[in-house]
């Protein structure tokens, strides 16, 4: 009667279910970290509009290089501080970030359907078809891409949809070597084989087979790749050649604040810390994904 009564009143036995979130709770603390800053910097640019205080682009020559708050001559609701022209800084960081987050993430997802087609194409047809691919690889690889990009820019000019075919074009020879290496590994295992024999088409075998098993990389190189998009965006905004004023983003910011960085280092402090911010979030998170994702890692 004892037991009976203690199994009634067990907790298994209420119907009620522990319900957790894999993502947090499968993370260890610093992933947590990322996890949070990432959050916080997509709704923030998402919701840019609503966040960001000021216009962006409203200039005040009477509140010009004042410095963030906390020291003197702070002035009311100019947290990060103002430019050389009187723009708040926090709110072209705000507008800055969304557009680079925007930038960096279509170029990231660009090279990735290029190079990573090109690379499951080539190793899995192989012949004349892999060589030309292969040769592109290396004269892309050749040739420094800033130089690519410059003379992209120059011919065609700094508009924004340039801008995203540059920094699509970026980093797609990566992702060919890579998936064509895994595709050349994969191809000869033995469950390929055995797909083949069954009579399955070339693309079943690369969607069924193939492409589960090169996620990882993938990943890896998405994340690396998508932090060396925001760099390229800065290097070319520096150069004056990214997304034209007055439209803010962050490398632009950065490239405009380098003339008063000895009497308003706020001016690029504030940017330069929301790339490290976004760069960083990106490259953990990038790694915890590649080890969730890697079904080998699943599988032991």
């Amino acid at each position: 009667m004892t037991d009976a009564t203690h199994n009634l009143s067990s907790p298994r036995n209420t119907g009620t279910r522990t319900y957790r979130l894999p993502i947090w709770s499968d993370a260890n603390w610093i992933v947590r970290i990322a996890l949070l800053i990432g959050l916080i910097l997509i709704v923030t640019a998402l919701a840019a509009p609503w966040v960001a205080p000021f216009d962006p682009n409203a200039q005040s020559l009477i509140s010009r290089l004042r410095p963030p708050i906390g020291f003197e001559r702070y002035k009311d609701g100019f947290y990060f501080g103002t430019d050389e022209l009187g723009r708040d800084i926090f709110s072209r960081c705000i507008y800055g970030l969304r557009l680079t987050f925007a930038l960096a993430l279509a170029g990231a997802v660009i090279g990735l359907l290029i190079g990573g087609t090109l690379g499951l194409m080539a190793g899995i047809i192989g012949g004349v078809f892999e060589e030309v691919i292969m040769g592109l690889v290396d004269a892309q690889i050749a040739i420094p891409f800033t130089l690519i990009a410059l003379l992209i820019l120059a011919v065609m000019g700094s508009s924004l949809d340039v801008m995203i075919l540059v920094l699509g074009v970026y980093g797609w020879e990566q992702y060919t070597r890579i998936v064509r290496g895994e595709v050349k590994k994969l191809i000869q295992m033995p469950f390929v084989e055995a797909a083949r024999a069954a009579g399955a088409t070339p693309l079943r075998i690369a969607v069924r087979h193939i492409l589960p098993n090169v996620v990882s990389p993938i990943v890896v190189q998405f994340t690396l790749n998508f932090s060396n998009i925001v760099i390229l965006e800065s290097t070319l905004s520096f150069l004056g050649l990214g997304v034209q004023p007055p439209t803010a983003t962050l490398g632009s910011m950065v490239g405009i604040g380098r003339d008063y960085l000895p009497t308003a280092p706020w001016i690029v402090l504030a940017p330069a810390m929301v790339i490290l911010l976004l760069t960083f979030a990106v490259q953990i998170l990038g790694d915890w994904l590649r080890d969730k994702a890697d079904v080998r890692l699943r599988s032991r």
